[in-house]
């Protein structure tokens, strides 16, 4: 696992080094800041049945598909619903809050937009589904996400490799061209699976060291170049970390 420093604006410069193909984000937790809100809906849901919810149950499901969070949640928060029904209502919980507000993180808005202009598409590659994916899209500036892979768009879902495959066939790129940028253990595996070379921002949880990845506090202040630089030792090495 390798860690970099966060880059200055200005006088930085870096080697001359091609652009990817293609960026592809995570979206709860890396590109919007909205784990909260899913851990807000697991609490209501889970207390509405009188069961009881806590923090390490809320850790346990951060980036996982939703099908294993509704699982997750009628185990141990002993809800009396089947898979559907508690994915709907999560689903439900968590657009009602995105449509009042979109947190973004820290940097990534700005890294969608330079990526757009300097030619480079970018995908969205999510566990959520197309119900809360069009929300963020009405948030978006147009163009600057090329494809979405949404949660109801796979068969797999993070930790397995099909999304981040599913994203870099849609654009018609090779994986390993293209950086990918997540937040969590799941998301990240699924990424690294697929032979994307991975940025890994830590938001509510920290990630354990996975090879093909390395991380970054945060994505403030940086641009395209400064992905490309952080990576540049994985794909040197195969997707091994240095």
């Amino acid at each position: 696992l390798t860690s970099y420093p966060i880059p200055q604006r200005g006088p930085m410069v870096h080697p001359a080094s091609p652009l990817p193909a293609a960026l592809l984000w995570d979206m709860d937790g890396t590109l919007v800041d909205s784990e909260a809100y899913w851990m807000a809906a697991e609490y209501e849901l889970v207390e509405s049945f009188g069961g009881v919810w806590n923090h390490e149950h809320a850790m346990a499901v951060v980036g996982r598909g939703l099908t294993g969070t509704a699982a997750y949640v009628i185990e141990h928060g002993k809800v009396p619903l089947d898979v559907d029904e508690v994915v709907g209502a999560l689903l439900a919980s968590v657009g009602r809050r995105l449509r009042e507000h979109v947190p973004w993180r820290p940097g990534a808005l700005d890294l969608l937009a330079e990526a757009r202009a300097a030619g480079v598409p970018s995908a969205l590659v999510t566990m959520s589904y197309r119900c809360l994916t069009d929300v963020l899209l009405e948030a978006v500036p147009a163009g600057l996400l090329a494809v979405v892979v949404a949660g109801d768009d796979v068969t797999h879902g993070k930790p397995h490799p099909e999304p981040y495959l599913c994203a870099a066939g849609r654009l018609g790129v090779a994986p390993e061209t293209c950086i990918a940028v997540e937040d969590s253990q799941f998301g990240a595996q699924s990424a690294t699976a697929a032979g994307v070379p991975t940025i890994i921002v830590p938001n509510v949880k920290p990630v354990a060291p996975i090879a093909g990845s390395v991380q970054l506090p945060t994505l403030a202040g940086l641009g395209v170049v400064d992905l490309v630089a952080a990576t540049a030792g994985l794909r040197r090495a195969g997707l091994r970390p240095e």
